[in-house]
């Protein structure tokens, strides 16, 4: 039997399976932005590295910290007061990423380390998403 049409036959009898592609794999936008390693699914290190990233960006007077202002309607003023311990009115980077390590852990309900599609359709991941954005 030439091999091609042993694969054939193995796959029609289930034995070898195409590869699954999570939803997550085929999405696009700001899930798939921050699916840095593509395997479909999201972990607290490519959240936080994106998070680094946004940080500097949204960082428009380099002053070290980003205030409601320049967060620009990621987060509601009731969930940057939560993120903001000493009440100075700013984030500083370290209480950016507690924040966004807080959401990620809040949109990971099954706490395996990782978002899939489903948890990132969630309310608490599309809340992590509309930051991370």
């Amino acid at each position: 039997m030439n091999k091609a049409l042993l694969l054939g036959a193995l796959a029609l009898a289930g034995v070898m399976a195409p590869p699954a592609t999570s939803a997550l794999a085929k999405a696009t936008g700001p899930a798939a932005a921050l699916d840095a390693d593509n395997n479909g699914m999201i972990d607290l290190n490519e959240v936080n590295n994106h998070a680094t990233e946004l940080f500097t960006r949204l960082d428009k007077d380099s002053d070290g910290t980003v205030d409601l202002k320049e967060m620009k309607g990621r987060v509601s003023k009731k969930e940057f007061e939560a993120a903001d311990p000493d009440n100075d009115g700013t984030l500083s980077k370290d209480e950016f990423l507690i924040m966004i390590s807080g959401m990620f852990k809040d949109a990971d309900p099954d706490n395996d380390g990782a978002l899939d599609a489903d948890e990132i359709a969630s309310k608490n991941g599309k809340a992590l998403l509309r930051v991370m954005r």
